[in-house]
């Protein structure tokens, strides 16, 4: 399976009105691969995945799966399964049924659509699930059922719109580790939709940074957050967000320069050449955010160990890691 579903999208373009959705995208994904959407409300994500299923049609631009022009195919015809972020399960019929639902359309004998659908609930954990109704199990369980339900039609490509962000925090953190087997176990060519960064950069091959329907940035997730290619980027992904100074200011730098610098790479340091004001301690556990403001007035966020000692209202000297510096251009945005 792992062999089928590369993509080629080629100046993809479609609008709404007078809103450009997607502005003659070019994107590659290959056979095998789990790529990651990411980007702002409004930036494109769904609206590729819609085209690439047949949902939608392009104005401009092709969508080729294994090479074939796909673009004016309906979706029944396209080899592509999609999984919602509400589920789209048939209240009136039980997990098993919903499983049932698509095969019987496609006229897969009775005996043979049970065994597939058995099957796919074992793979998913919902074999003792299978009499029961979608509001009779949890939001976990019904995304599950979604999942099986797109398994069985075995697609080249499976197409996933923001499937875990209605689950609570550990609950999405369960099933994406339950989604990261699943794929490793089909080896299918996956696109994820999400606008959750951590998501994003735990679980695609490669993340797509797309933004008022352009991609911005196109890479592994680790060169994507290391490596940001213009301060959109480096502003987006990172929570907090990287910090942003035009033209250097207390970081150093020029006038033609914007320098950022992650909360991680500002150390607390007693002999650090930046004295700070601390506005905010968010103590998270595991860590602590410092929002703090230097002499100048500028605001600089600090990721901390959890007991650092640091209170609201106190005075503290930071030192920037110089090799973790970004330079941008201050006219363009673009990486220096």
């Amino acid at each position: 399976m792992g062999e089928r579903g590369a993509i080629r999208i080629e100046s993809l373009t479609r609008s709404y009105g007078r809103v450009v959705a997607l502005d003659a995208v070019d994107l590659e994904v290959r056979a095998g691969e789990l790529m990651t959407l990411v980007g702002p409300s409004g930036s494109g994500k769904s609206t590729m995945l819609r085209l690439i299923a047949g949902l939608d049609r392009p104005e401009r631009g092709r969508i080729l799966v294994d090479g074939q022009d796909v673009s004016r195919v309906p979706p029944h015809r396209r080899s592509v399964a999609m999984v919602f972020q509400d589920y789209a399960l048939y209240p009136h019929l039980t997990v098993l049924g919903n499983l049932l639902f698509g095969l019987r359309v496609r006229r897969v004998r009775r005996d043979e659509a049970e065994r597939r659908a058995r099957s796919a609930a074992e793979r998913l954990g919902l074999a003792d699930l299978l009499d029961r109704y979608p509001d009779q199990v949890s939001g976990g369980q019904r995304q599950r059922v979604a999942l099986a339900r797109a398994l069985l039609r075995e697609p080249a490509v499976y197409l996933l719109d923001e499937p875990l962000a209605s689950l609570d925090a550990p609950l999405r953190f369960a099933t994406r580790a339950d989604l990261l087997a699943l794929h490793r176990d089909l080896g299918s060519t996956t696109v994820h939709v999400t606008h959750d960064q951590a998501e994003a950069m735990t679980l695609g091959d490669r993340v797509a940074v797309l933004d008022r329907g352009r991609i911005r940035q196109l890479g592994p997730p680790q060169q994507v957050y290391d490596e940001p290619a213009d301060t959109f980027v480096a502003g987006f992904l990172g929570s907090p967000p990287m910090n942003l100074v035009p033209g250097g200011g207390l970081l150093g730098g020029s006038p033609g320069l914007i320098l950022g610098v992650r909360p991680e790479d500002l150390i607390l340091d007693s002999d650090g050449p930046i004295e700070v004001s601390v506005d905010a301690v968010e103590a998270l556990g595991s860590e602590s955010i410092l929002l703090t403001r230097a002499t100048d007035g500028t605001r600089l966020t600090v990721r901390a160990a959890a007991r650092c000692g640091v209170r609201p209202g106190d005075t503290a000297r930071l030192r920037p890691d110089p090799a973790r510096l970004h330079h941008f251009d201050a006219e363009t945005g673009r990486r220096r």
